[in-house]
């Protein structure tokens, strides 16, 4: 073979090489473009996660656009008070041991708060669902069995999750009381789940501060968590169900101690104003 011949089969393989990659990268552009679910522009089916956590604790995920009931999609984290106020929500209860003691601590301050309750648990203790809207706190949908895996089932495994847990808080509350606020167990949301919570009238619900006191890393490690992260957003994760919650119950009246000094009020996430971007 000559010199020319070598060099000419060489240009040969280069040009079909990169047409190979040309190819390949459109293909690759293509497929990012519609494997998104327009949920944060995360891949289609993945988890709605964010950055520091579940999807409660990032930015707003999803459309904006409303639903039929007038109430968006996406995940709410700002206060209705605005400026800086705090919304302090609490989750996995009614507990008949834990819940009284949280009411306790909030009424001492004359905060308000909202309760993320587990459908069956509202159930078993309506008195507890009473008193909690009595006190002018609001309710928020939980879900049936708190399945953090929600976002894995089918659609119709989350519509019977959400729904059913709203008709259940509803009727122990009584009194035309409505649940105004749905999160996901875990943050585990989905565009489908975001959805079916609004047309029933539900803000999805998120949180910027997880005070991890699930874990029970001792009253003074929840507050320390607050002070340090109450610059991600006004919305606090505490719980009053899932064991025993007496270290929330001393932390939780530490921290509105606390948020006093600080001049912010508490109050209730936002329901229908758009989120800012």
């Amino acid at each position: 073979m000559t010199r020319t011949q070598k060099h000419g089969g060489l240009r040969s393989r280069i040009a079909v090489g990169a047409s190979a990659v040309a190819v390949a990268a459109t293909i690759w552009g293509v497929t990012a473009l519609v494997t998104t679910d327009g949920d944060a522009g995360r891949p289609a089916g993945s988890q709605s996660r964010t950055d520091d956590g579940p999807a409660g604790s990032g930015p707003s995920a999803g459309s904006s656009a409303g639903s039929p009931s007038g109430i968006p999609e996406t995940i709410a984290h700002l206060s209705e008070a605005g400026g800086d106020a705090v919304n302090i929500t609490i989750d996995d209860g009614p507990d008949p041991r834990w819940t009284p003691q949280v009411l306790d601590a909030l009424a001492r301050h004359g905060a308000k708060a909202t309760f993320c309750m587990i459908g069956p648990q509202a159930k078993a203790h309506p008195d507890l669902v009473k008193r909690v809207v009595a006190a002018g706190h609001r309710l928020c949908d939980h879900s049936m069995t708190h399945d953090t895996g929600m976002d894995k089932k089918p659609v119709a495994y989350q519509r019977a999750q959400i729904l059913d847990a709203k008709k259940l808080i509803e009727e122990a509350a009584g009194g035309g009381a409505k649940v105004e606020y749905y999160r996901a167990p875990g943050g585990a949301f989905t565009p489908d789940s975001r959805r079916i919570a609004a047309a029933a009238g539900m803000r999805p619900l998120g949180w910027n501060v997880d005070t991890k006191d699930f874990a029970k890393p001792g009253a003074a490690a929840i507050v320390d968590t607050v002070k340090r992260e109450i610059g991600n957003g006004p919305t606090l994760l505490f719980h009053d169900g899932g064991g025993d919650r007496r270290q929330t119950v001393i932390a939780l009246d530490q921290v509105l101690t606390w948020l006093k000094e600080q001049g912010r009020p508490t109050g209730f996430p936002i329901r229908t104003a758009p989120e800012s971007p």
